[in-house]
C-alpha cells in the first residue's frame, strides 16, 4: 500500500494534516502522539504582529461540534520564527503556516517574511469569521480573493500558497475561482460556519464576541458537498477539512475530490485522533485492495 501523496508540490507520506487553530505550534500534542507520522502540520493562524483575540467567553459547546470566537489570538511571526519553527524543524512532516492580516499590506508584507523561512507552504487564511478586518471580508467574492491572492503571489515566490476558503457564502466555487484564477497552487476549505448559541436564562449570548465559527461533526455533511462542489470547479488541489474524526472521514473526503485533509476539532475530543485516521485509511485501503491511495481522489459516483 502506498499513502504517499503530493500536494502542491509537497510530498506527503499520508493525505493526513492537522488543521490551524486546533493544534497551535505542536508542543502540547507531542507528548501525545509522534509528530513525524503526520502528512503536515497547520500552523495557528500566524500574523505580522502579536494578537491579543477576542475577549472570553470564547469558546462553547454545541451539538456535535463547539462555537469558537478566538479571534486569531497568536504571538506574532517573530516570536514563531525565533521560538516555534525552529522546535518544529525537529519533525519530519511538512509545515504549513497559516498567515492572517487586517489588510492587503499586512498580508503582504507577512508573505514576505514567509518567503525566507524553512517552511513547505503557506496557507492564505481568508476565511476566519471572528475577526472584523481582514480575513472574510477579502474571502466572500471572487474579486475579493482574486485581489489578495494576486498580491501575495507576488512576493511569495518560493513556497506553495493554499487558499482557505470561508462556506458563508452561497456559492463556494467563485471564491476558490478566484484563487485559482490568481495563480494559487491550491484551496483548503472549509472553515467554520458563523453560529450562535443563547444563555436563555440571561437572555444573552454565551459567546462575549456574540458569535463565533461553528466546527466538529455537525459541519461535516455541509464540507463534504463543498468539496465535491470546488473539485468540479478548480483544477487546483484541494485540502479538504470539516468535522473529520475517523479515516472513513478521511476517505469520504477524498472521494469527493479532496488531494488531502486537515483535523480539527477532533483534536480536542482526542489528542491521538490524527493517528487514528491515518490507521484508519490503511485499513480501508486493505479491505478494498487499494494500492495507491491518490486512485480513490475525486471517484465519487454520483447518482
Amino acid at each position: 500500500m502506498n499513502t504517499e501523496i503530493n500536494f502542491c508540490g509537497m510530498k506527503m507520506k499520508n493525505p493526513i494534516t492537522v488543521a490551524s487553530g486546533t493544534f497551535g505550534y505542536g508542543r502540547e500534542v507531542a507528548e501525545y502522539i509522534d509528530l513525524n507520522k503526520l502528512g503536515g502540520i497547520c500552523t495557528k493562524g500566524t500574523s505580522l504582529k502579536l494578537k491579543d483575540g477576542n475577549k472570553p467567553p470564547r469558546v462553547c459547546e454545541t451539538a456535535s461540534g463547539m462555537l469558537n470566537a478566538i479571534g486569531l489570538q497568536n504571538p506574532g511571526v517573530e516570536y514563531f520564527m525565533q521560538y516555534d519553527l525552529p522546535w518544529l524543524r525537529k519533525f519530519d512532516t511538512n509545515i504549513i503556516v497559516n498567515a492572517c492580516g487586517s489588510s492587503i499590506d499586512e498580508y503582504v508584507e507577512l508573505a514576505k517574511i514567509l518567503n525566507t523561512l524553512d517552511i513547505d507552504a503557506v496557507e492564505l487564511n481568508l476565511s476566519c469569521p471572528n475577526v472584523k478586518a481582514g480575513c472574510m471580508a477579502f474571502g466572500t467574492s471572487y474579486e475579493g480573493v482574486k485581489e489578495v491572492t494576486t498580491q501575495v503571489k507576488k512576493v511569495l515566490t518560493s513556497k506553495p500558497l493554499i487558499v482557505k476558503l470561508t462556506p458563508n457564502v452561497t456559492d463556494i466555487t467563485q471564491p476558490a475561482k478566484g484563487a485559482e484564477d490568481a495563480g494559487a497552487d491550491g484551496v483548503s476549505l472549509i472553515n467554520t460556519l458563523l453560529g450562535m448559541k443563547i444563555d436563555i436564562d440571561k437572555k444573552r449570548p454565551v459567546l462575549a464576541n456574540n458569535t463565533g465559527g461553528l466546527s466538529g461533526p455537525a459541519i461535516m455533511p455541509v464540507a463534504v458537498r463543498m468539496v465535491y462542489q470546488v473539485a468540479q470547479a478548480v483544477n487546483i488541489p484541494i485540502l479538504g477539512l470539516g468535522g473529520i474524526t475517523t479515516g472513513e472521514d478521511v476517505i469520504e473526503f477524498m472521494l469527493a475530490g479532496a488531494t488531502a485533509v486537515s483535523i480539527g476539532t477532533g483534536n480536542f475530543i482526542a489528542p491521538d485522533i490524527s493517528i487514528k485516521a491515518i490507521e484508519g485509511v490503511e485499513n480501508y485501503m486493505k479491505k478494498h485492495n487499494i494500492e495507491n491511495i491518490t486512485d480513490i481522489i475525486g471517484k465519487v459516483q454520483m447518482n
